[in-house]
């Protein structure tokens, strides 16, 4: 897939497509075989558990209120650090991380990962979906895998 000229308005997303995942409301904003971004409402409470992009690097910027980003399950010594607005979260390949919005209050920001690979159409798979068993073997079926809970949950 080839980017067009154009623009997206802030409102909007490419050909009309949003998406909820896992509660979230996803709007993507641009898709082509290099990098695809969407943004997105989190609401509060809402989190998406330590997974890893074997294929992809992703990033989040925080536009408003804070998430919570929970890395370092490859140690098993997890760490949690906060993300405000205007902060970039990095999360390279192959490393595990989860995110969380802690805060009371709604948080909105623009991921995105390069290459794009399989996630808009694991997205679209994903719409509406609340099986914790089919989002983690749907997810895997298109290059993301969701760690198992700990023995403790």
């Amino acid at each position: 897939m080839t980017q067009a000229v154009g623009v997206t308005p802030a409102d909007d997303a490419l050909d009309g497509v949003v998406w909820d995942v896992l509660g979230q409301t996803y709007k993507p904003k641009i898709y082509t075989d290099a990098v695809m971004m969407w943004h997105a409402h989190i609401p509060p409470e809402k989190f998406v558990p330590p997974h890893v992009h074997p294929t992809q690097d992703e990033w989040i910027y925080v536009l408003t209120g804070t998430l919570e980003v929970d890395t370092g399950f490859e140690t098993g010594t997890p760490t949690s650090k906060s993300a405000g607005p205007g902060d970039l979260i990095r999360m390279p390949r192959g490393v595990a991380h989860g995110y969380a919005n802690r805060s009371g209050t709604e948080a909105t920001c623009v991921f995105g990962v390069a290459p794009a690979r399989k996630l808009y159409d694991l997205f679209c798979a994903l719409d509406g979906q609340t099986d914790p068993a089919e989002l983690v073997r749907l997810s895997a079926l298109h290059e993301v895998d969701f760690l198992p809970p700990p023995e403790d949950a």
